[in-house]
């Protein structure tokens, strides 16, 4: 179909999250969290790209990890 549209891609932001706290003593579904995003230890850091899912989690985790422009 010539007339159909594509929709506009933006371009991925990658974000780096770092661990700053321990997960003893939080509950399992932050554990699980950590665990889902890569995470575990202190200090540890990972890259992914910005998505409404991963907003999610780390509204979740927020008081555990700090976030930083990755690109």
């Amino acid at each position: 179909m010539p007339g159909r549209l594509r929709p506009r891609r933006r371009p991925v932001t990658k974000l780096r999250i770092t661990q700053v706290r321990s997960q003893i003593g939080q509950s399992e579904r932050h554990r699980g969290t950590l665990r889902a995003l890569g995470l575990g230890k202190i200090g540890r850091s990972v890259e992914h790209e910005e998505s409404q899912q991963l907003a999610g989690m780390l509204r979740k985790v927020r008081h555990l990890v700090r976030v930083e422009d990755g690109s």
